[in-house]
């Protein structure tokens, strides 16, 4: 039996005190598609989500983190849209960072938790 190759996937989520679920790998990725597209429908339809489950999940961390993630404009002439605010700019950025922190930590450890793993005998 041919040996597979191991490997580790780390993903961290952010819960309220009440476990609620509020930030984590999906709205880090809607919120760097609505800074891509500036636009929270074009950054949903990209992740083939729902334009109202997409609100929801902003909504649910806004209210959690007690401040709005996104500013939006209406219609008019250029379309309407969205940015990402200050607040969700750094907090997209610390979540980035601490996901990079955690995961070399973690890779490490991995490595030397399961380093015996590539010695088995790895016949049936």
């Amino acid at each position: 039996m041919a040996q597979n190759e191991l490997h580790l996937k780390v993903t961290l989520r952010i819960y309220s005190d009440d476990d609620q679920r509020c930030f984590g790998p999906g709205i880090a990725t809607l919120l760097q598609r609505v800074r891509e597209h500036h636009s929270l429908r074009a950054g949903a339809a990209s992740m083939e989500m729902a334009y109202s489950k997409a609100w929801r999940i902003i909504r649910t961390a806004e209210t959690v983190f007690g401040c709005k993630l996104l500013s939006s404009t209406i219609g008019g002439a250029h379309g309407g849209g969205a940015v990402l605010t200050p607040e969700a700019e750094r907090l997209l950025a610390a979540y980035e960072a601490y996901c990079a922190d955690v995961g070399t930590y973690a890779q490490g450890k991995f490595e030397d938790a399961f380093r015996f793993y590539r010695d088995l005998d790895h016949r049936p």
